[in-house]
């Protein structure tokens, strides 16, 4: 057999292996586990960290503020260094719409050693630690919320036992890059950290999304948290694993009603999203980002190019392997796609968007070995590995 047929056999067994044994990854059913309401409702502390967010504030912190909360809750707006008057806009929508108190407040410039987002994180927590809440609502300013959001996530950690319960954000998918881009990156994300095993009592794998997090203060403080994952480029899944760590259990799902209002309207600006964190989720390190190109070609490069090379040799074992490989890819990818609402005819586009992002891990590498650091709206990190997430 000649070493195209062996490459897509091992193409297709890798998506065997994926399709069966990776925690049914495509699977989009994992939302809201079952939940009763409680008796008393426990206070909540709400924690928004922005910087530079008067563009996507308007369509997102009323629906905060609008909570239909039976508890007692209250939304902290820490403004992180905007220059773009975040902190009066959030003032006059508050008083324009009402609703839940709002506390906007600013924590200076992060000190060595700290991400920008993180630090901000800290100083909202600290601020909301004065109120003695049971619950802290992490949530991004580009997130908008249902009206039953926080009440509903409230309930699913009381009924279940969680002491993290996170949504992931439903993206925003208009342009043309959004809806090639997009849905491929929730699905990458599935395929790395299940959601299934995630919820799962005893297991090792932790993931949060960062836009949606409801954690428990008394877990917050028992894990050290912001404090022990100041340096963190994915601050959501560092939270997560120091939470598995000390012991508590960790939900993440896909949202219903919880969206994403920021635009990324071009390839530049998804490009930009990625690369920001891609070779930090590898630790920088040169040998897991060989391993990962090569990963990625193999399941996700070879099976087309297999199909195209059997049929115009004649190879039929070649196109056979690869064309049943790039069946059962698009197969998992379908699911996701109508989560995000868009037409199955992009799943055998799959490849091409696998592409871009083996294209922006390697240049995510290459700025961090050129010793460029990083910038985020504004501010430039001199270590790559302490950039925060896009929020």
């Amino acid at each position: 057999m000649s070493a195209v047929v062996w490459t897509a056999a091992g193409s297709l067994l890798a998506w065997l292996w994926l399709l069966l044994c990776q925690g049914f990854f495509w699977r989009t059913d994992v939302r809201l586990p079952r939940r009763v309401e409680p008796d008393v409702w426990p206070d909540v502390c709400v924690v928004v960290p922005a910087r530079d967010e008067a563009a996507v504030l308007p369509a997102a912190l009323p629906s905060l503020l609008l909570q239909d909360y039976p508890g007692r809750a209250e939304v902290f707006l820490v403004d992180d260094g905007s220059t773009d008057g975040t902190g009066d806009l959030a003032r006059d929508l508050a008083h324009r719409h009402g609703g839940l108190p709002l506390t906007v407040s600013s924590p200076g410039e992060p000190p060595a050693g700290w991400t920008g987002k993180l630090w901000a994180v800290r100083h909202g927590i600290g601020l909301a630690r004065a109120r003695g809440p049971e619950y802290l609502l992490l949530t991004d300013a580009d997130i908008a919320h249902a009206p039953d959001s926080l009440r509903e996530l409230v309930a699913a950690a009381r009924s279940g036992g969680f002491d993290v319960v996170s949504q992931m954000a439903r993206l925003r998918v208009e342009s043309v890059w959004e809806r090639l881009v997009v849905p491929a990156f929730v699905y990458f994300f599935a395929q790395l950290y299940p959601f299934r095993r995630i919820g799962g009592e005893g297991t090792r794998t932790a993931a949060a999304a960062g836009g949606c997090v409801l954690l428990r203060a008394e877990t917050a403080e028992r894990a050290r948290i912001p404090d022990a994952i100041r340096h963190a480029v994915i601050d959501d899944v560092a939270l997560a694993r120091a939470v598995k760590r000390g012991g508590g259990r960790v939900w993440l799902g896909l949202a219903d009603r919880v969206d994403s209002v920021r635009p990324y309207p071009r390839l530049g600006d998804l490009w930009r999203m990625v690369s920001r964190s891609a070779y930090a989720q590898l630790r920088h390190n040169p040998l897991l980002l060989a391993g990962t190109v090569a990963g990625l070609a193999l399941v996700y490069l070879v099976p087309p190019v297999a199909l195209v090379a059997g049929l115009a040799t004649g190879g039929a074992a070649a196109a056979v392997a690869g064309g049943l490989a790039w069946l059962v890819m698009a197969g998992t990818y379908v699911p996701m796609l109508r989560y995000y609402r868009q037409p199955p005819w992009l799943a055998p586009l799959l490849p091409f968007t696998a592409f871009l992002y083996l294209l922006m891990t390697v240049d995510s590498a290459v700025q961090h070995y050129r010793g460029r650091g990083a910038a985020w709206k504004g501010r430039t990190y001199a270590r790559p590995d302490a950039v925060p997430d896009e929020g």
